[in-house]
């Protein structure tokens, strides 16, 4: 069990890729804390973690308020007295150009994708550089890291800002020890993915890349978790694409 001891902080882990991610690291022996703005959906990955005998939590957060994450990052601290691994998978999409992004949508997207990134980053890292060791993994996109697309301009923004905030933290704390790493998925089977478009356009869509499919939110979590091991020792400041092949085509 590769996280066996480590405390792992999820963000945004009660739907989707993070929810994937909190499954898999609790099921390698992390004590996981899933943290959402959603009560519901968090305390449902909660208890699929308990029932496969994991060990998890859950706290209510905003990523965007920076209080509220001062608080959880503290309330971890005090009941584990440190934190090993912070996904950072809180996220959210909006679809527009920049004339049709109102400016509340802007500062929406970017409070959450990029600011949210960057206020868990802040909080977490100064106990992690107390300890000399930690692994940050920040969940940006394919489309935005490495290319854009039409009609979203905040998203593309903020998840090319998290991508370069990464490897910048990379170079400013690697000799403290800490490793900080950009996972990019590829389009996703997950909720926010089939709320963007209609059944006959995803599949559209999912034909046009080299392996014809989406991923899945396991595969994205089987990555996150090689980036939060030991195994990912010399790694940081890394982009790592997982995408089926989609960026390989750009």
């Amino acid at each position: 069990m590769e996280l066996r001891g480590r405390v792992a902080l999820v963000t945004g882990a009660a739907s989707g890729i993070a929810r994937a991610t909190a499954i898999l690291f609790a099921k390698s022996g992390a004590k996981v804390i899933v943290a959402d703005g959603s009560t519901v959906g968090g305390m449902d990955t909660v208890r699929h973690i308990h029932a496969n005998d994991g060990y998890a939590d859950f706290i209510e957060v905003d990523v965007s308020q920076q209080a509220q994450v001062s608080h959880m990052v503290d309330s971890i601290i005090k009941t584990h007295t440190r934190v090993d691994i912070l996904v950072n998978g809180a996220g959210i999409l909006a679809y527009g150009t920049a004339l049709e992004t109102t400016e509340e949508t802007w500062n929406r997207v970017i409070s959450i994708n990029l600011s949210g990134t960057y206020l868990c980053c802040r909080a977490v890292l100064s106990h992690m550089i107390a300890q000399k060791r930690g692994s940050i993994i920040n969940i940006a996109s394919t489309t935005g890291a490495h290319d854009a697309c039409a009609r979203a301009a905040a998203y593309v923004s903020s998840k090319g800002g998290v991508t370069l905030l990464s490897r910048a933290m990379a170079i400013d704390h690697a000799k403290q020890g800490i490793r900080v790493n950009v996972l990019c998925p590829g389009p996703t089977d997950t909720p926010m993915l089939r709320k963007a478009m209609t059944t006959d356009e995803l599949e559209a869509f999912a034909k046009t890349f080299p392996m014809g499919r989406f991923g899945e939110p396991e595969e994205i979590a089987n990555a996150a978790l090689f980036l939060a091991s030991d195994k990912a020792s010399f790694v940081t400041g890394a982009v790592l694409c997982v995408d089926g092949g989609q960026t390989a085509e750009v």
